[in-house]
């Protein structure tokens, strides 16, 4: 008795193997390119406002429509120039704009500022609440302000907002050996939002690579600030390892927002269209 398959049966089988076989090579070219794709996804550029700060102060209107037909998404306020909230949010709407950030003081936080700082932002559309500045002289002081920051993120969490701090050279001074950064970021929670400032961070003597990793998604929005002799200088024309900061941005998975700063130029438009057409150059914008 023949026992052996039938060609018929040889065909299908054949046709099955293969058709598997392409089906799986499909799904990992998928899979690749899919990979490549994310690899090269565009993030949201802002600009912190600071950048061009005698601009806005003097016409804010023309200030937002300028920053917008550069090509930013967003804007970070530091100062609102005597404006309402609602006068704001109509800028920002008109020029196509989002509140990527403000930068206010911690006072502003406090007790009974609370409620009206947060009405402020949520009417002009911001999430983001970061403290630009604390100098405090002692391990306790950093440990002390971390937990009052762990007390304002839970109460910013009911209102869909988180609280921030923004880095400084200063900040990166030890305290028995352990840098205030640490102190402080190794004493707050996750919600409270680590804004790097690779400019700043450097000038601090610390690695603004280095940090991010050790405090992985912890940057939801970070400052972007070239660090360099010359004051004209943008991203990318310094010794900033820019393909480490990144990277380690993007494989986070908690960065949403890159935000450029340029304080020390002679020409602030100038110098924020050319730090936009450098991240369009890496493939950012």
């Amino acid at each position: 008795m023949d026992t052996g398959p039938k060609p018929a049966s040889i065909c299908r089988r054949e046709f099955m193997r293969r058709g598997s076989l392409s089906l799986a090579s499909l799904a990992i070219g998928v899979g690749l390119a899919g990979a490549a794709g994310e690899s090269k996804r565009k993030f949201r550029v802002g600009v912190q406002l600071y950048s061009v700060r005698d601009q806005c102060k003097a016409n804010l209107a023309g200030t937002l429509a300028a920053v917008a037909a550069i090509g930013y998404e967003g804007v970070e306020f530091a100062g609102y120039h005597g404006h309402t909230a609602e006068q704001i949010r109509k800028l920002l709407d008109e020029n196509g704009l989002v509140a990527c950030g403000s930068h206010v003081a911690l006072e502003s936080l406090l007790e009974d500022k609370l409620d009206e700082t947060v009405a402020f932002n949520r009417a002009i559309g911001n999430k983001f609440l970061i403290v630009p500045w604390l100098q405090l002289k002692s391990k306790q002081e950093w440990l002390d302000k971390a937990r009052i920051f762990n007390e304002l993120a839970d109460k910013l969490a009911k209102h869909g907002m988180f609280i921030g701090y923004h880095a400084h050279a200063h900040d990166f001074e030890k305290f028995d050996g352990v840098a205030a950064w640490d102190l402080f970021f190794g004493h707050t929670r996750p919600q409270v939002i680590m804004q790097l400032d690779t400019g700043n961070c450097i000038a601090g003597g610390a690695d603004p690579v280095a940090v991010l990793r050790k405090y992985p998604g912890r940057a939801r929005t970070i400052h972007l600030k070239a660090h360099a002799p010359d004051p004209e200088a943008v991203i990318g024309e310094d010794k900033t390892d820019w393909t480490g900061v990144f990277e380690t941005c993007e494989s986070s998975g908690g960065t949403e927002w890159y935000i450029v700063e340029h304080e020390t130029s002679k020409s602030p438009l100038d110098a924020i269209k050319r730090s936009f057409d450098a991240l369009r150059k890496l493939g950012k914008v």
